[in-house]
Formats: structure tokens, sequence, C-alpha cells
């Protein structure tokens, strides 16, 4: 027989992350690795448990992550919001907790583009009068 599972994909920034929760004791693994290797900064971690502490429903999953793209915290806010989505996928009941937390919606802030021209997005040359 199949395994349970629920999935979310999560965006932030340029990372994505594809989460699975499966019913469990808590464990977490980050591209194969335990959280604790791969996010070594206790912030992140803490971001990554939010959807959890707020519904309460840690202890029930086992959660599995494969991330790529971006830097810590880009992926840290990835995989926030693919457990967000997995947990609503579980039980839509808890979306409207989620969502007045903010979890649900994806972090639209992105690098902008540098302007032909510019040095960078908007810092510009210095300018010479004469």
């Amino acid at each position: 027989m199949a395994e349970i599972q629920y999935y979310g994909t999560g965006r932030r920034k340029t990372s994505t992350a594809r989460v699975y929760l499966r019913p469990g004791g808590g464990n977490f693994q980050v591209n194969r690795k335990a959280i604790e290797t791969y996010f070594p900064n206790e912030t992140h971690r803490m971001i990554i448990r939010q959807p959890f502490n707020l519904t309460e429903t840690g202890s029930k999953f086992d959660v599995l992550v494969n991330v790529a793209g971006g830097g810590p915290s880009g992926q840290a806010g990835a995989i926030r919001h693919g457990i967000t989505r997995a947990l609503i996928e579980y039980n839509a009941d808890l979306r409207p907790a989620l969502k007045q937390a903010g979890l649900v919606t994806r972090d639209p802030r992105i690098k902008e583009r540098k302007k032909y021209g510019q040095k960078g997005a908007r810092k510009r040359f210095q300018f010479s009068k004469r």
C-alpha cells in the first residue's frame, strides 16, 4: 500500500522548494541532510518551523525537502511556503490561521534588474557637468 504524503511547492526570491510531509515523528531532512546541518543559523530554522508552531502539527509529520537556487534566507522562505501549502493540502481548515499569519501568500520581492547606461538597478555612473 502506498504511504500517504502531502506535497507543496514553495518559492521565494530565486529559490524553489519541493516539500513532502509524511506521517511521522517530526524529522526534518533538507537535501538529504539534517536541518541543523543544512541551516546552522537558528533564525532560518525558526522561519521554517513557523507553520508547524502556528498550527501545532510539528510532531505529526516527517518533512522531506528538496531545495535549489538562491541563498539561505530565500531557501528558508521557500521551504516555509512549501510547508504551508502542504499543510493546506493535508487539512484545508488550517488555511485561515496560516493566511492570517501571512504564510500563504508568495513573497513577490525579487532582485531588480540592472538597467543599461547605469551602474546597477538604481545607481548611476558619476555625473560630470564639465
